[in-house]
């Protein structure tokens, strides 16, 4: 069974709060220092706004993959542990299955 890989790297996790944190605190700043709004001023704004929503968006995709991909290991992990109980359980059947076919037969007619 393949081992499944993480789709985010821990950078790129901290980077998707990063994004999202500076975004809010430069535009609580703009917010601070907003008396009179000039043309590039407002421009700061947009861009500002552009950026929180990148980093909202991209933060909550991050969330919502490592969240799945923590769901998926597991599983992961719970199928491998069961897998492997039922390996040592089956060490056995060899022996029954030979056994079973000594006393049983078919007819092509049964078929």
């Amino acid at each position: 069974m393949q081992k499944y890989r993480r789709r985010n790297t821990p950078a790129f996790t901290i980077l998707a709060y990063f994004t999202f944190f500076a975004g809010v605190f430069l535009f609580c700043i703009g917010l601070y220092n907003a008396d009179n709004l000039e043309l590039n001023e407002k421009g700061y704004y947009i861009a500002v706004m552009i950026l929180v929503a990148v980093g909202a968006i991209l933060t909550q995709k991050v969330t919502r993959d490592n969240a799945e991909d923590n769901d998926i290991i597991a599983e992961q992990e719970k199928n491998k542990t069961t897998h492997m109980q039922n390996e040592k359980a089956g060490a056995d059947a060899p022996a029954f299955l030979l056994l079973s076919c000594k006393y049983f037969t078919v007819r092509i007619a049964d078929i």
